[in-house]
């Protein structure tokens, strides 16, 4: 199942965070979370597949190219999702305030295990992005690179 690991992390009678899914649509779309964690972080989060594919960005999302930011893949996360705004209760997983940053669409360019070409149509992120996973480790590096592409 695409979503065990997310709901594995998750007690659904303390969180407020969704626990099903929704249907996907013909229109794929694009979230980006700003995450009040242990540490301030911005979620990255794209429609793939049926599910929201996720990344922690450790600082904002690159407005202009030539910004590269570490993207920390995580567990995928439910359609649904792309609408939670509120507070993940204190001793939950990700605990802290979450609020959407930017959404829109979403153009998938080119994608295979180790990149993803797409464009971003929000209302602070337009143009394309890449996003290339760390070489030595392709396939089992969590660690990508994230770009706005010139």
């Amino acid at each position: 199942m695409p979503l065990e690991e997310y709901k594995s992390k998750r007690d659904f009678t303390r969180t407020p965070e969704p626990e099903n899914n929704r249907q996907t649509s013909d229109k794929p779309i694009f979230v980006i979370q700003e995450h009040h964690a242990t540490h301030l972080h911005w979620d990255l989060r794209l429609e793939i597949d049926g599910v929201l594919k996720s990344w922690a960005l450790p600082k904002p999302p690159p407005l202009e190219s030539g910004v590269k930011r570490l993207a920390v893949q995580t567990e995928d996360h439910p359609l649904s999702y792309a609408d939670f705004t509120g507070v993940i209760p204190d001793g939950e997983y990700g605990a802290g305030k979450v609020d959407i940053w930017d959404k829109g669409k979403l153009i998938i360019k080119k994608l295979n295990s180790n990149s993803i070409h797409f464009e971003l149509d929000g209302k602070k992120l337009k143009g394309e992005f890449i996003l290339i996973r760390f070489k030595g480790r392709e396939e089992s590096s969590k660690n990508w690179l994230f770009f706005k592409k010139k």
